[in-house]
């Protein structure tokens, strides 16, 4: 038995490529390891939230029972849209972990994962942020000291570019290589307006390499509920997602909680 435990967003550090590691309570499991090995997923059917541990019969906002997703503040729709962040007001669910979250220095960046998108993550998620988006090129272009902030950069930088990754372009790695990040980072910012000025930061690009032995030319999601056991073997990690030799993925974040097992077959 490889693992059995409930599944939590993968661990990873840019290294030559990214290293991958799977919690699993007082250890690591190493997935760069089994990369080219067939393993089988077992799913038991048990789904326990991430914030307070308790069962739950459906997962929401990745990994949260129903009562957490309404009250914690990691499930807030300020993380899917920062520009509602009120932190810097006093206003959060939970101030104490505001201080250590929203009111932090803050990243704009653009990459590159199936194309250019524009994107923030605050300061200690970088380059983590951009791994979990599959990334192959990112560059930082402005620095501002709290969440709602970055937000509002992003707000008026998403009306010239895509704020979204095709996952399924990502994932069979059709990339648009041609695309310049210093002439975007210079493009951005002529674009936004003069109070931002103040933010704005030159960068160098960062180049990120997953482990992929060769990459699917189409893809299929995998879906726990609906296919609780499967084996295959595995051919790559990119972003969040397993990708198997089959043309099957598995999103390991849209699963969080899940309980399952992870067995090597050879």
């Amino acid at each position: 038995m490889l693992f059995s435990n409930r599944l939590l967003k993968l661990q990873s550090e840019n290294k030559n490529e990214v290293h991958y590691q799977l919690l699993d309570n007082d250890k690591n499991i190493d997935l760069n390891q089994i990369i080219g090995k067939t393993i089988r997923f077992s799913f038991s059917g048990q789904i326990n939230c991430i914030a307070c541990g308790r069962k739950t019969r459906k997962s929401y906002g990745q990994g949260f029972c129903f009562s957490c997703f309404q009250t914690v503040p990691q499930a807030d729709p300020s993380i899917m849209r920062p520009e509602l962040d009120q932190a810097h007001l006093g206003i959060s669910r939970d101030m104490e972990w505001a201080k250590k979250n929203s009111l932090v220095d803050h990243f704009v960046y653009l990459a590159i994962s199936s194309s250019l998108k524009v994107g923030i993550t605050r300061h200690t998620q970088i380059p983590t942020r951009w791994i979990d988006q599959g990334a192959i090129q990112a560059i930082r272009i402005a620095k501002v000291p709290y969440r709602q902030l970055s937000g509002l950069i992003e707000v008026e930088l998403k009306k010239h570019f895509a704020d979204k990754t095709n996952w399924r372009k990502m994932l069979t790695n059709e990339i648009d290589l041609s695309v310049d990040l210093i002439k975007e980072r210079n493009k951005a910012h002529k674009i936004l307006s003069s109070e931002f000025s103040k933010y704005l930061i030159d960068d160098e690009i960062t180049h990120i390499k997953y482990p992929v032995l060769h990459y699917p030319e189409k893809v299929k999601s995998i879906n726990l509920d609906k296919t609780p056991t499967f084996e295959s073997k595995l051919i790559g990690i990119k972003g969040q997602y397993l990708i198997f030799e089959n043309q099957n993925v598995l999103n390991i974040r849209k699963h969080n909680g899940y309980f399952v097992t992870i067995e090597l077959l050879d």
